[in-house]
């Protein structure tokens, strides 16, 4: 592979994908109460992908400036000039075409409507309108992760169910604990930049209630999953495991920073993704049996 192929692949943050789309296949499966054709789910994949990396170029466009500042993002190919400006608009155009077209001529018009919907939301809600303006850009602007969950399900059956919609909550009361962990460990990196992430704007203490009460209200979410789509015994009890073993950890973070002590934020991050792998798993193994 080039180097302005690899370029092209990095502007997709295709690491990030790869979380989205351990929601996808699982909705898939529990909408048609069975496993979907292997054709479907890899178109689903496939236009699934094409759709998030498109997000994720025109997010890196608009965003290059505040890269170069930010350790964590100074090798990303726009500010290492792998690729020019211009070179990833288009790309992160052609993608999202691309997914538009898979989406509609390959499975349905309503999938390629939300992933559209999903590429819009990201760009011109989170990244133009809420990243750079306010503290809850995370918590609105997260929203865009969380269609995945109705694009499986719209896949499948061409339309939504409160089912979706609850897989939709799920991941949305998932994603502030999810990143402002992260932003916690980078928040010298979010005000340097001039982003007001939670963190940046407010103290360790107040950042930490609120991933607790997320956590309460996401568990809860998971929970009030089971009688709607009759999910049965099995993800009922690994609902209620690792959504214990969540808010446990959420408990000891809130501890952590009222003793002074290091927060270890990152635990929570990378134990956020755990979380969310076991439940949709768990939904996964529900339809199947």
């Amino acid at each position: 592979m080039t180097a302005k192929a690899k370029a092209y692949v990095a502007l997709m943050k295709l690491r990030v994908v790869e979380l989205l789309l351990v929601t996808t296949v699982p909705a898939m499966m529990l909408a048609r109460d069975g496993m979907p054709s292997l054709w479907l789910i890899a178109v689903t994949l496939v236009a699934g992908t094409l759709a998030a990396g498109s997000a994720n170029t025109i997010n890196c466009y608009v965003d290059r400036d505040i890269d170069q500042v930010m350790g964590r993002t100074r090798r990303r190919p726009l500010v290492r000039a792998t690729v020019t400006p211009t070179e990833a608009l288009v790309f992160g155009i052609l993608t999202g075409i691309a997914s538009t077209l898979l989406f509609g001529l390959l499975v349905n018009w309503p999938s390629a409507l939300l992933a559209d919907g999903a590429i819009a939301f990201y760009v011109f809600v989170y990244t133009l309108g809420l990243k750079r303006r306010t503290p809850s850009n995370i918590v609105i602007g997260g929203a865009a992760g969380c269609f995945p969950v109705l694009i499986g399900w719209s896949a499948v059956t061409g339309t939504l169910s409160w089912s979706a919609v609850l897989l939709f909550a799920i991941v949305f009361f998932w994603t502030p604990p999810h990143f402002w962990a992260l932003a916690m460990k980078f928040r010298d990196d979010y005000a340097a930049a001039g982003i007001p992430m939670l963190p940046v704007v407010a103290s360790a203490e107040t950042v930490t209630r609120r991933i607790l009460g997320y956590s309460y209200v996401m568990v809860a979410t998971s929970l009030a999953l089971v009688p709607v789509a009759h999910t049965g015994p099995l993800y009922l009890v690994v609902a209620l495991l690792v959504g214990v073993w969540f808010i446990t950890e959420a408990h000891r973070i809130v501890r952590r920073v009222r003793a002074g002590d290091d927060p270890r934020a990152m635990h929570l991050f990378h134990m956020s993704i755990t979380y969310l792998t076991l439940l949709f798993a768990a939904i996964a193994v529900t339809a199947l049996i």
